[in-house]
């Protein structure tokens, strides 16, 4: 049955070779879900801000994924980030680690370094760049639609993304009354309920909202229980045809245990990429868990329980205001803050595997044999790695800042814009109880600070409770530090466009300031003693600023009606993350290893060809990427004095990297009733040339020794991310209530992720090691019909990996991580 599949979509591939993704208008997308509703009937916010590809005379490479295909492949247990693995340059990961833990590759960058925005409100966190998909769980159910460009994108903002822009443009307030009631199933007790209601513009309001509930007793592993709720509310008000106003509320408090990669027995043999002999797995190996398992999880006192449980709320809120000053002129503005509470657990002390018969037979932690041991300290109380205790690493955060964009139309041909982006964020990181079991107490010694105590008060995990109870700072152990940043930026374009051809040129510059504070009880003294700056009774790093800027360029010409061509070339200078300036959990800046501007230079290429019945994508790609840092975390490291250190990170600056590649996508109507679409993409992603490195022992904080600064030369593949795929898919409509749609994707030249140490060691003559090549089928049903005037209903069901492949997804220092097997979603929906 599966070759016969495959066998299928290999011959509707000979219909084209590419798929489409060309963007479609913003006034025809078709919405289900308040079914049947398409945008023109929408109040449409923050055109100017929301950078849609769709709006651009001259072409990106993009995917927009459409109302109906978010509701139909992306709510409930799947993921956001699964909406775009039908794309060319597009790898997800992760997907088996727990609800809202995936990862998003595109053209070999990580969602670090891909810009996401929410009706134009930046989504990557300030200090690292990453998005955490668990804080935006149900984010699919309130999209209007998504656009994914790709490389340098269409975005005006003074935002250097280098993977790519994804916008998510989320529902406004809809000028026809009407809801919904939706309710959810999927394996593994998956449930959730949603309703959502739109009151229709009364005048000159409206508004729009949606609430849910979800729960299940895991995703696809053992252990990866999780639960959460979901609200949004929506405002809109239109007082004339110059002005329109809309609020946006959104959170998704929740929480979920995680499943991460471990190590596994492996087979491998030998083939040559390009050129080279290397090692690929052969199998996937031997896993005392078993390939649902998880080495987090156990029973306690008869409960079941997690070593790692991430929980967090962070509601948002942004305000979008659109002003058509004349017919010439216009302003959009976004005014938002966000609030992000909670942190992730996990084990501080000895731990399952520093304790005999920490760990049960089939690989769960035996909770109760390590609170027995915890009954064997000196008055109860934990220190260093005596005893074992659950803590979390705590994250808080308040960020507020404002987009706004002025357009200037000649209605010549000649368009001007420009703006301005501005972002303020405070953040606080420390370390907090959450169960002691059976000990009395941790003491919160730390050898930078003047005296010592011992905590015992805990705190649990629910995601509401962050928001208000929060650990003084007397109830913090192992760090606590803060952070503010500063990000000011402008920017500019000016773009011309004829029926022949368009260009474009683009600008921004921006200025980003740092400076980060201990919380720890220091004195002046103790601070001087150790050379660090003392400002407000608090150890003090000093305030630094950096400039960057963005230059981008393109054209396009339009052979004829149906042929078109362009090019955009793109530099930047972009200021580092604030977790790569500073040593961890201090207000040291990494000064051995001086971290300047990560430089891009990116040229992209592409040929488009539109019909009734065709559209073919094809693009090509060459990006340099240098002064780049990394940083990972790792375990029992020994050092040049053979000195083992439990927890240590490892850092590397003024890495380069290239990153080059093909990319082929199309979709062809067949007929009225069958759609056929597949895309593929080849990268060849390496990092290049000499950089620096030093290993830090996160306990101490201290560099360890014989790595201090050292140096070395790599010539090795960028890892984690898929270099080639395949896919193809194809929508039949059986008849106008019923239709069927299926996806193949096939994902190879995924490399493991490059070890820092055995590189060094190596030099150019490193390889890391690619992972077995894998590919996935997936399929979708739906049904719909009318019951009476607006009334309907809507049955939607799906599989994903149909037929239960086995594979890994990728390799880091740790291990390895299974992606899913065989999972399954259905929904009933009805519609008033």
């Amino acid at each position: 049955m599966k070759l016969l599949l495959v066998g299928a979509f290999a011959l509707t591939a000979s219909l084209s070779f590419a798929q489409v993704v060309e963007p479609t208008d913003s006034t025809k997308v078709e919405q289900t879900n308040d079914e049947n509703v398409n945008l023109s009937e929408t109040l449409i916010i923050g055109k100017g801000v929301i950078d849609v590809a769709e709006n651009r005379k001259t072409p990106v490479a993009s995917t927009v994924i459409t109302r109906e295909q978010i509701l139909d492949k992306g709510v409930g247990n799947v993921e956001f980030p699964e909406l775009l693995k039908n794309s060319p340059s597009v790898y997800i990961a992760d997907q088996a680690s727990g609800f809202g833990d995936s990862k998003l590759y595109m053209r070999g960058f990580d969602q670090s370094n891909t810009a996401f925005l929410l009706n134009g409100q930046p989504m990557n966190g300030m200090d690292n760049g990453s998005v955490y998909w668990s804080n935006w769980q149900s984010v699919s159910d309130i999209a209007t639609v998504i656009d994914a460009q790709r490389g340098l994108g269409s975005s005006k903002l003074a935002i250097s993304s280098i993977g790519g822009t994804v916008n998510i443009v989320t529902k406004a307030t809809d000028k026809k009354e009407g809801g919904f009631v939706r309710y959810f199933a999927g394996n593994d007790s998956y449930q959730k309920q949603t309703v959502g209601y739109n009151t229709g513009m009364k005048g000159k309001w409206g508004a729009s909202f949606v609430f849910d509930n979800w729960s299940a007793h895991r995703s696809f592993a053992r252990g990866t229980e999780g639960k959460g709720q979901s609200y949004f509310v929506s405002v809109g008000f239109k007082p004339n045809d110059r002005h329109t106003f809309n609020l946006m509320i959104f959170g998704a408090p929740q929480q979920h245990d995680q499943n991460y990669s471990k190590p596994m027995e492996t087979a491998y043999r030998n083939i040559k990429v390009d050129g080279v002999n290397k090692r690929i797995v052969a199998t996937p190996g031997y896993d005392m868990t078993g390939r649902i398992g998880n080495s987090n999880y156990g029973f306690y006192n008869g409960q079941a329980m997690s070593a790692k449980t991430n929980y967090y709320h962070k509601p948002v809120a942004n305000l979008n205001w659109d002003w058509a000053i004349n017919e010439k002129m216009s302003l959009s503005t976004v005014i938002y803050a966000s609030t992000g509470t909670g942190g992730g657990t996990s084990i501080l002390g000895n731990g399952a595997g520093y304790t005999d018969g920490g760990f049960t037979s089939n690989g769960d932690i035996n909770w109760d044999v390590l609170a027995s041991k915890n009954q064997q300290l000196a008055n109860g109380i934990s220190s260093g790695n005596n005893g074992t205790l659950l803590s979390s690493s705590v994250n808080n955060h308040f960020w507020y800042g404002a987009v706004s964009n002025f357009t200037y139309d000649t209605k010549k041909g000649l368009t001007f814009n420009a703006g301005t982006d501005i972002r303020f964020y405070t953040g606080e990181h420390y370390q907090q109880l959450n169960n002691l079991l059976g000990a009395s107490g941790r003491a919160a010694s730390n050898a930078q600070r003047s005296k010592d105590y011992v905590v015992s008060k805990t705190f649990n995990t629910n995601p509401w409770n962050t928001l208000f109870n929060k650990a003084k700072h007397s109830e913090r152990i192992g760090f606590d530090n803060s952070e503010r940043i500063n990000y000011q930026g402008v920017f500019g374009q000016a773009e011309y466009a004829n029926e022949k051809f368009s260009v474009f040129a683009q600008g921004a510059l921006s200025w980003q300031e740092y400076e980060k504070y201990d919380n720890w009880n220091y004195t002046a003294e103790s601070a001087a003693a150790q050379g660090i700056k003392f400002k407000n009774g608090k150890a003090y790093s000093g305030e630094r600023t950096k400039i960057g800027y963005n230059l981008k360029a393109g054209a396009s010409f339009n052979i004829d009606s149906e042929n078109s061509i362009f090019a955009n070339v793109g530099k930047y200078s972009r200021q580092p993350y604030l977790n790569n300036i500073f040593v961890r959990n201090t207000v040291r800046y990494v000064e051995d290893l001086p971290v300047n501007n990560e430089i891009l230079q990116s040229v992209e290429a592409g040929y488009r060809y539109k019909s009734r019945t065709l559209k073919v994508n094809l693009n090509a790609y060459y990006t340099e990427w240098d002064n780049r840092s990394m940083t990972y975390n790792g375990q029992d490291f020994t050092d040049a004095n053979d000195v083992v250190h439990s927890n240590v990170r490892f850092i590397a600056t003024n890495l380069s990297e290239v990153h080059k590649g093909l990319e082929a996508d199309f979709e062809a109507k067949v007929s009225h009733a069958w759609t056929v679409t597949g895309y593929t993409s080849y990268g060849n992603w390496k990092y290049i040339g000499d950089y620096n490195f030093q290993v830090q022992d996160t306990d101490t904080q201290e560099l360890v020794a014989g790595y201090e600064n050292n140096t070395g030369t790599m010539n090795a593949f960028v890892g984690n991310a898929a270099q080639f795929t395949f896919g193809m898919g194809t929508r039949v409509n059986v008849t106008r209530a019923w239709s069927f749609d299926t996806n193949f994707n096939y994902f190879a030249r995924v490399f493991e992720n490059v070890d820092l140490v055995d590189a060094v060691k190596a030099g150019e003559t490193y390889v890391n090691v690619p992972i077995a090549p894998y590919a996935t089928v997936d399929l979708g049903m739906s049904y719909k019909f009318k019951i009476a005037n607006s009334q309907s209903l809507k049955f939607r069901g799906n599989i994903n990996n149909l037929f239960n492949d086995q594979y890994i997804s990728r390799k880091d220092n740790y291990g390895y991580f299974w992606g899913n097997g065989r999972t399954w979603n259905a929904s009933v929906t009805y519609n008033f």
